[in-house]
C-alpha cells in the first residue's frame, strides 16, 4: 500500500515528530488539528475561536489530501472542558450538510499539547471520489 505525507501551506507547520497527515488506501488520517493559526498565534481564551480555528485547519488539510469534511467517517475531540459540549456540538454542526455527520468520540482532557489549547480533532476520512 503506498503511503502519502500530507502538509498544508494554510496550516501552521508542526514542530513534533508529525505531519499534518497520512493518506494510504482511499483514506487519510489527520493528525490532530490544533487551534494555531499564522505563526503559532492562537486564540488564548476562546473556546469558540479556536473551535472555528480547529475546523478551518482540518478544511485545509482534507483539501491538501483531495477529501472534505463532508467525507469524514471518524473523528476525535479531545476538550479541555466537557462542560463546553453543548456550544461544541452547535457549533461543530454547522460545518456539516444537516444528518450527514461522522462517527465520533469527544472526550475531556484536562491538558492537550499546548497549556492554552481548549480543543483538537483528529479525522479519518475518504479520498478520491
Amino acid at each position: 500500500m503506498d503511503r502519502q505525507i500530507i502538509t498544508s501551506p494554510r496550516v501552521t507547520p508542526m514542530r513534533s515528530g508529525v505531519n499534518h497527515a497520512v493518506k494510504a488506501g482511499g483514506m487519510v488520517y489527520v493528525t490532530s488539528a490544533t487551534p494555531f493559526f499564522g505563526e503559532r498565534q492562537i486564540a488564548k481564551d476562546d473556546f469558540a475561536a479556536q473551535l472555528h480555528q480547529v475546523m478551518r485547519n482540518l478544511i485545509a488539510i482534507l483539501d491538501e489530501a483531495g477529501s472534505t469534511l463532508d467525507r469524514a467517517v471518524k473523528m476525535n475531540i479531545a476538550m479541555t472542558d466537557m462542560g463546553r459540549y453543548a456550544e461544541f456540538d452547535a457549533i461543530f454542526k454547522t460545518y456539516f450538510t444537516p444528518g450527514n455527520y461522522p462517527a465520533r468520540q469527544t472526550t475531556e482532557s484536562p491538558r492537550l499539547a499546548h497549556p492554552d489549547f481548549l480543543i483538537s480533532i483528529d479525522c479519518i476520512a475518504i479520498c478520491g471520489s
